[in-house]
Order: structure tokens, then sequence, then C-alpha cells
């Protein structure tokens, strides 16, 4: 039985095969690239909203500026008191800053307000409007010193002010409470976050 030789491929057809090859495997790494490249902000945002969530810019930045407040601190605030989530504390304290229901009618009193009902502390706007009457009350207090507002946003005005009789020039590290001075750190810490990450939606740009 007589077999039939395959014919030799030249050497210039092996080049020009291995060029064709190397040239889609070249064409596809740049897709690729390109490709991740697109992705990036996708994923670097979708990254963000689970690790350091964004919502009611608009809110924030609208009281921020009636408050006189650093819009990246009311966000930082409310991600340490709810991660932008509407939940009821064990104290009772409830919506996305955290308010009882008790300071909210002291500021609605405060602040004019003449229908007070717990179950509006559910509501973005009014449970921001409230936190940050409260923040801007406790700045105003203490002078403007962040750390022991933030401070007494956590622990009370009470604890604050005789922690400060004992040393007033207190500083993050020596707040007494290590639950307050845990909660000190993680609200400027989140601050820088939200000025580095979200500087468009906050208006900081």
């Amino acid at each position: 039985m007589s077999t039939i030789a395959r014919p030799r491929t030249s050497a210039r057809a092996r080049r020009t095969a291995a060029r064709r090859r190397l040239a889609l495997l070249l064409a596809a790494a740049a897709g690729l690239v390109l490709l991740a490249g697109a992705l990036l902000p996708t994923v670097d945002r979708a990254v963000n909203e689970v690790t350091l969530p964004l919502r009611h810019d608009d809110i924030i930045r609208q009281q921020a500026a009636e408050k006189d407040l650093d819009p990246a601190l009311i966000a930082a605030v409310i991600y340490a008191e709810s991660r932008f989530r509407d939940q009821t504390s064990h104290a009772g304290a409830r919506g996305l800053m955290q308010v009882t229901p008790q300071t909210a009618r002291e500021i609605a009193e405060r602040s004019g307000g003449t229908a007070f009902e717990e179950s509006d502390l559910a509501t973005p706007q009014i449970n921001i409007a409230y936190g940050t009457w409260y923040l801007r009350w406790l700045m105003e207090r203490y002078g403007d010193n962040e750390t022991l507002a933030i401070a007494a946003y956590n622990a009370g005005t009470g604890n604050v002010d005789r922690w400060i009789a004992r040393n007033p020039g207190m500083t993050p590290a020596e707040i007494p409470f290590p639950e307050t001075r845990a909660y000190v750190d993680r609200v400027l810490d989140a601050r820088e976050d939200y000025r580095r990450l979200y500087a468009d939606e906050l208006g900081l740009s």
C-alpha cells in the first residue's frame, strides 16, 4: 500500500503564520487592556458603594451649606452611625444619623418645628436636617473643635464636658471611652476618604 508524502511547509510560510498568531495575540491583549480600562471605574465605584457607601448626597450638600458644615464630615458621621441604612438602635436612636426621639423633639422646638412625629426620623431629609442641626450646635458649643463635637455626638455632652474639665486640651487619643475614641477615629478617617472618593458628589471639587 502506497503512502502519499505531505508537502513540506516552507520556512517563510511558518514565519508568516507565527507573525499572524503573534499579531492576533497582541490584538487580543490590547483589547483586554482597553476593556479593563473601561471597566475599572465601574469596578472601583462598585467597591466604593460596598466599602464606603454614599446616598442622599443632594440632601447632604444642602444641609452642609445651610449649617456651614463640611459635607464630607456629615457623610462620615452617617457612615459611622448607620452606614447609610435606615435603622433603629437598642437605645431608640433612629434613621441615618441615629437621632433619638428626645433629641429630635428638642431640635424641633429650638428650630421652630411644630408637628414633629417619631416616624419623621425615617425620612432622610428630616433625619439629616436634625442630625446636622445637632452637629452644628455641638461645633458651636465646643468652639468648632471637631474632635470634641464628634465625641459628644457619640458619648453625649455630659461626658465630654467632664473630660475636658479634667483635660482641656484633650486629643482623640486621650478620650477615656474606648468606644468613643474608636468612633472619633472612624469618623475622621471616613471624612478623608469621602473627600478623596466623592469630591464631585459632595460638591468639593
